[in-house]
């Protein structure tokens, strides 16, 4: 009699702690089940640069860069992103110590407009509003498409556009196969960051983000300086002095740029996230 009760009663602790266990269990895997797809609008402000012929340091010269981004969460690792970015990208060898490049003398501006089309993933679980999900590491790519205007300042004061100018002798008969390059190109976005979820509407997204591009035109600078003056600068004196801004014996053929590297843009920002309401029974005012 007393070892059935003993069996009964073990019976019993046995089965709570089962029923327990798979309380638990259920409510865990619901809790990691129910995820809703979410999507988020960012404004993103940070700095900007660019590695190329005229520049070889991360973040020399530095300026603004400005962005939106609207985020889809298909769930809690992966998440599609489409960007617009706008920079301001620049170098100038008069002000460098370097004195070869000083020598040069070449400098130049581009605005880059920039849209692109990416692949993020989270290496932790991460859910904006979700306590348990609320940082993670991240990194991303893409394919991105951007159109950028390289300009010099004349001893006027007054920016005027390169790609027009021809300045290492493209589209002119000395150099009739240096075709003017396009202003338009596609790039290869690679980044990443850390998300930080502030509230349930709201994240914080720290990020670096770099650029591989297939021109190397962002500068102005590729090549060598042509082989003699063409007879097409006579019409503008800008052309002659854009290629050559401080050589006074001019160099023909000598090494302008390499045009074995591309150039890279970068951009280091913060972005401010913002989660939509997509509840679609009822509105919220």
């Amino acid at each position: 009699m007393i070892m059935n009760r003993i069996k009964n009663y073990t019976a019993i602790y046995l089965t709570k702690r089962l029923l327990l266990l798979l309380i638990i269990s259920l409510i865990h895997l619901n809790i990691y089940a129910q995820y809703k797809s979410s999507t988020e609008i960012g404004f993103l402000a940070g700095a900007s640069y660019y590695l190329g012929d005229l520049n070889t340091v991360h973040f020399n010269q530095s300026s603004p860069a400005l962005g939106l981004a609207i985020r889809q969460n298909i769930d809690r690792r992966f998440s599609y992103k489409a960007q617009a970015l706008y920079l301001m990208l620049r170098s100038d060898e008069r002000e460098s110590k370097d004195s070869i490049a000083n020598n040069r003398g070449l400098h130049f501006r581009s605005p880059i407009y920039e849209i692109s089309g990416q692949i993020e993933f989270n290496f932790l679980p991460y859910e904006t509003g979700n306590p348990l999900y609320s940082w993670t590491p991240f990194v991303y790519t893409g394919i991105s498409f951007f159109r950028y205007n390289p300009q010099a300042e004349n001893t006027d004061g007054q920016w005027v556009n390169l790609q027009e100018l021809g300045t290492e002798g493209q589209s002119t008969t000395i150099h009739p196969d240096r075709k003017k390059y396009s202003l338009t190109q596609m790039a290869i976005p690679i980044g990443g960051g850390l998300k930080i979820a502030v509230n349930e509407n709201f994240n914080v997204i720290m990020e670096y983000g770099i650029r591989k591009t297939f021109t190397d035109y962002i500068d102005d600078v590729s090549t060598t300086y042509v082989d003699a003056k063409p007879s097409e600068w006579n019409v503008n004196s800008d052309n002659f002095w854009f290629s050559d801004p401080n050589e006074r014996d001019y160099p023909y053929m000598k090494e302008r740029g390499d045009s074995e590297e591309k150039d890279w843009y970068s951009y280091m920002a913060v972005t401010l996230s913002f989660k939509l309401n997509t509840n679609s029974t009822k509105c919220n005012y």
